[in-house]
């Protein structure tokens, strides 16, 4: 999680833990959970008055009703990583964060100083991660993950805990653990989402690592959160604390007693000098900026709304199903005129199918965006995606695929003055008829559909959606995208203000080479 990185992740890293995972799974064994004790069971604290969200919070319950809250898209990754900062500076009381991926690289750290910041002002925090990528995205330092990691937890007032958890710490027993065990360790916590003092949240797409952010000079990814003020906190609240008791989760193993750090820990404060001496962050002033500042103008951005926070159950029981894929489809099949749809992963099933068929049928205009091959980050879901271009067309679909150069990268994506070698999509969203939007972690494809857990809100507001429908449509443009049509011998064409193509873009032939050996292995897999 933090331990700190000096080169950028290579893109096709997800891709090689695909290959492990695959390699391991003919050995699978019997599912069991992990051996040392299950935490004492904990609670969201109640919303206190003397918040700097209380305040917000009042004026929108005054204008629109007790049960809506207010909603800002954050779409640009420089005021994505801003309102984390700002959050986390303006926290008086609590912070819990719940997140698949909490990389060590730049952002990493900087959150994590942030929140350390906010633990020594006496705010509570919960940190809740999935345990596979303490060790999955840097191998050879898995005893030193875990001793930092316990140091934290240490803390008096952060606790940290895992979502199904490595019962053996070192390299070789996690190793031995995805050979033994696969059935357990294959079903992961996908949920992104971070609460403040239970009146304000952060819900979407988004991981805590540079590539989410705009900082990776290998790639950077067009993602979406959003931020809600009000009630949507405490619905929030309530799916982090369903997996925080879980039976899924235990406590980070505590280390070693006198496990202290040392002078330059990257912790520390050496380390932290050297961090913000970063060009992107110096420009991002994030150094200097206080960072409670924005919350002053932030009424002004709110658009008033409904939601309802979707999760799934932490449980891997057989007559357990995934509920965030249903409510997404419920939504989906509630359009009369219009559907918009942004996801970077889409391996379709025959119910989605079933579904565009149907709205189809009723002349509901359905427009989707997805990765290309060019841009995609695992052309191992490309894979098997690709199959599904010419069923999605013959439904009356319109379909996008994005641009590895799209001009979003230099606008929104890019944290300058750094800028990647390309832009890959992970926004996981979709506008009904603009008046309700779905923004969470849900991919379309079999991992979300049946072996992740998910979360996504569903925000009832003509002003979001409208706003987001807008953004969705400026992507889904000639500048942005590639749209595939059939030509008149019903053979795929590619369309761009690049030009035509008659085979799918890419940026390689290595990634044309990669996207056909990954057919062979499983869709469920990626």
């Amino acid at each position: 999680m933090i331990q700190a990185t000096t080169t950028p992740r290579p893109a096709m890293s997800a891709s090689r833990v695909c290959a492990l995972l695959l390699a391991t799974s003919l050995l699978s064994g019997c599912a069991t959970q992990p051996s040392w004790p299950k935490p004492p069971t904990g609670h969201a604290q109640a919303p206190h008055p003397e918040s700097p969200f209380t305040e917000i919070e009042n004026r929108i319950a005054t204008d629109h009703g007790t049960d809506r809250s207010g909603f800002d898209l954050l779409e640009r990754n420089d005021r994505a990583l801003r309102w984390r900062l700002s959050l986390s500076a303006s926290a008086r009381h609590s912070i819990d964060l719940q997140y698949y991926v909490w990389f060590g690289d730049q952002v990493g750290r900087l959150i994590m100083y942030r929140v350390l910041d906010a633990a020594d002002r006496g705010v509570k925090v919960r940190i809740l991660f999935d345990d596979l990528n303490t060790m999955l995205h840097d191998m050879t330092h898995v005893e030193l993950r875990d001793s930092l990691l316990a140091r934290i937890d240490r803390h008096p007032n952060i606790e940290i805990r895992v979502f199904n958890a490595w019962q053996e710490r070192s390299l070789f027993g996690r190793m031995f653990g995805v050979a033994t065990d696969f059935e357990r360790l294959n079903r992961r916590m996908h949920n992104k989402q971070m609460i403040v003092d239970n009146r304000a949240a952060i819900i979407g797409g988004r991981n805590l690592g540079d590539e989410y952010f705009g900082l990776n000079p290998a790639f950077n990814f067009h993602d979406l959160d959003v931020l809600g003020v009000g009630p949507v906190a405490r619905q929030a609240s309530q799916v982090f604390d369903r997996y925080w008791n879980s039976d899924w989760v235990r406590r980070i193993p505590k280390g070693e007693a006198g496990d202290q750090p040392s002078p330059d820990d990257e912790l520390g404060a050496m380390a932290r000098a050297e961090l913000l001496r970063h060009p992107s962050l110096q420009a991002l002033n994030a150094a200097g900026t206080d960072w409670r500042t924005p919350l002053a103008g932030l009424s002004a951005t709110l658009s008033a709304g409904a939601s309802q926070v979707h999760t799934d159950s932490p449980s891997r029981a057989p007559d357990v199903r995934n509920h965030t894929p249903e409510a997404f489809r419920a939504l989906m099949r509630s359009a009369r005129r219009e559907v918009l749809i942004t996801n970077a992963y889409i391996i379709p099933d025959s119910h989605f199918m079933d579904d565009l068929r149907e709205l189809g049928q009723r002349g509901v205009g359905v427009r989707i965006l997805t990765n290309s091959l060019a841009s995609h980050d695992v052309p191992a879901v490309n894979s098997h995606y690709q199959t599904w271009r010419e069923p999605i067309l013959a439904t009356g679909a319109r379909l996008h695929e994005l641009r590895a150069d799209a001009a979003v990268q230099g606008e929104i994506v890019d944290l300058p003055p750094l800028r990647a070698g390309f832009v890959g999509l992970h926004t996981k969203a979709m506008v009904i008829d603009r008046e309700r939007a779905f923004i969470g972690s849900m991919n379309l494809d079999p991992r979300s559909e049946i072996l992740n857990s998910e979360m996504g809100v569903i925000i009832d507001s003509a002003p979001l959606a409208e706003k987001l429908a807008r953004r969705m449509e400026r992507d889904m443009g000639p500048a942005n995208s590639w749209e595939v049509t059939r030509d008149t011998e019903g053979l795929l064409r590619w369309r761009s203000e690049a030009g035509e193509l008659t085979r799918q873009p890419a940026r390689s032939l290595w990634q044309r080479i990669e996207n056909l050996v990954f057919r062979f292995f499983p869709a469920n897999l990626y």
